[in-house]
């Protein structure tokens, strides 16, 4: 049986270069879903690069924002054959840290909620979707981030990932929908 990182390699191998010359992997889906997991998982068998948008937001009422920097600050300059300087939020200090960045690379992985954006899809080489029942993704995201800071912001959040959801549709547009529940297979190879 082939498992979910085994088929997104191949997906990604077998689609063009939307960006430049680099294939964009962009793993989308609410907060504590395992985006990021998948993300640096599939990093390290890729050896590809990850933005993650959580980087991008600039705070808690910050996808839209992440999305649109995510764009202009890197896949767009990306696409014209140029390093791009990605941005970094400290969500510790509530500020943006000194960009790093990111040469030209023949495969690049986004991952974070808005990543399957509209606005995105002209970079785009495979988009997928991570999904989680509430609850549970709840569950992970409190325990990965503590009740003490992400708790109070949830509601905050999923109201932003509500917004986008019915406005964007990803899951619609996905070219692979992943069901989380089992993490280990999500991750097998």
């Amino acid at each position: 049986m082939e498992l979910p990182a085994q088929r997104l390699a191949a997906m990604l191998a077998a689609s063009p270069p939307r960006a430049g010359a680099t294939r964009v992997l962009a793993i989308d889906g609410r907060s504590g879903a395992g985006k990021t997991t998948l993300a640096l998982a599939l990093a390290a068998s890729l050896d590809a690069p990850v933005v993650s948008l959580e980087d991008l937001y600039g705070g808690w009422d910050g996808l839209e924002h992440g999305v649109t920097l995510l764009a202009s600050a890197v896949l767009r300059p990306l696409a014209e054959g140029a390093a791009a300087h990605v941005p970094r939020y400290d969500w510790d200090v509530g500020a943006w840290a000194t960009p790093w960045t990111l040469e030209p690379t023949e495969c690049l992985i986004v991952e974070g909620a808005g990543a399957g954006a509209r606005v995105l899809a002209p970079y785009t080489s495979v988009l997928v979707w991570v999904e989680l029942a509430s609850a549970r993704r709840r569950e992970r995201a409190l325990a990965r981030d503590g009740e003490r800071l992400y708790g109070p912001h949830w509601q905050r959040w999923a109201a932003q990932e509500d917004d986008y959801v019915a406005r964007e549709h990803p899951i619609d547009r996905a070219d692979l929908v992943i069901d989380a529940e089992d993490p280990e297979e999500l991750l097998a190879d």
